[in-house]
């Protein structure tokens, strides 16, 4: 029963596949292959707009790159407090960006609010003695496992665009934010005001691939140096690529993601019978977190159900001592009944 991440499962068949199809024979190097170039085409008609795609092989990498065409080394991004590029990617995005200011803004759910960049903005006071604000950055689906709307996203675009900075998503589980949300690519993204989007693969059946994708095309202007520097530029890039066309094949990216949300809203509706157990945020993508007495999180992980106790910093006094903020994320691969087991273990009592 492993609930700990999306990652821990293996790679989409389809996805293997193509792998093996596309290994053999001889394609040319470094991005000149006819599956990445095919991609960027393919992307393009997924979102509805002219675009430039570059695939890496990281969301680490893809996040920290995209903010290094947003912002120099004396600028400044804003996020939410736990979002991955304020805590979770090893100061990668002041490393690519040459040392800009990531400033984390504590919310509830896992959201900032346009409200708070803007009391935020108003403290920058002191001209050259504080960073330059550059962008702003959206984790969507958030860490919390909640969804920024398209409207919510556009009140962000429609703040921050008449100062001259721009608008990151970082799109780790963008599909399953639009497979939750039923919108379109494009709703979420462009036609919101996003600049670039950091566009997940590797948590939804790929074995390791994500893509920048910029809107604002001028951002791309430098970005294939940007991606050589930062050893992001494969040699055998057709591995990427093919690995990208099977995943967009047929939609396979949303039909995985609506597989992931749907097994997070049965384990929720689970949780949602049992007294000990509430849940403080909305199910609204694949992740499930639930606040639960110690005692049945250690039995739990004894009886060998793997998930992760959370940060409960944003919970507040929410949580008692004696009680844990627990992370549960459902994967496209997640065998429904290890979600009956879980719950037959809990009602154990």
């Amino acid at each position: 029963m492993n609930f700990a991440s999306d990652n821990v499962y293996g790679v989409h068949p389809r996805i293997l596949a193509a792998l093996g199809d596309v290994n053999g024979g001889t394609a040319p190097s470094y991005g000149g292959d006819d599956f990445t170039r095919r991609s960027e085409e393919r992307l393009k008609e997924i979102f509805g707009c002219d675009l430039r795609a570059f695939l890496v092989t990281s969301g680490t990498a893809a996040n920290g790159l995209a903010l290094s065409a947003i912002t120099p080394g004396f600028g400044a991004i804003i996020c939410h407090a736990e979002a991955h590029i304020a805590v979770d990617e090893c100061n990668s995005p002041e490393f690519f960006t040459g040392g800009a200011k990531i400033l984390g803004l504590a919310a509830p759910g896992g959201k900032i609010a346009p409200a708070q960049v803007e009391r935020t903005l108003k403290g920058f006071i002191r001209g050259e003695h504080d960073p330059k604000p550059k962008g702003v950055s959206l984790t969507n689906a958030t860490e919390l496992g909640t969804v920024y709307s398209p409207a919510e996203v556009k009140a962000f675009s429609s703040l921050i665009r008449p100062r001259g900075m721009k608008l990151h998503m970082d799109g780790a589980r963008f599909a399953n934010a639009v497979a939750g949300l039923g919108c379109t690519p494009a709703d979420l993204t462009w036609k919101a005001g996003v600049d670039v989007l950091s566009f997940g693969a590797t948590k939804n059946g790929a074995m390791m691939l994500e893509a920048v994708i910029f809107f604002d095309l001028a951002l791309a202007e430098d970005f294939a140096y940007r991606r050589m520097r930062g050893g992001q530029l494969l040699s055998k890039s057709r591995y990427l690529g093919a690995q990208m066309m099977a995943y967009l094949e047929n939609d396979l990216w949303l039909q995985n993601a609506r597989r992931a949300n749907a097994l997070a809203r049965r384990l929720a509706e689970g949780f949602a019978a049992i007294r000990t157990i509430r849940i403080p945020n909305p199910v609204e993508a694949n992740e499930v977190f639930a606040i639960m007495p110690r005692s049945l999180f250690d039995r739990l992980q004894a009886e060998g159900a793997r998930f992760y106790d959370w940060m409960p910093d944003s919970l507040g006094d929410g949580i008692a001592p004696d009680e844990v903020f627990a992370r549960f994320v459902l994967s496209f691969a997640t065998p429904e009944e290890e979600i009956n087991s879980l719950l037959a273990l809990m009602a154990r009592g």
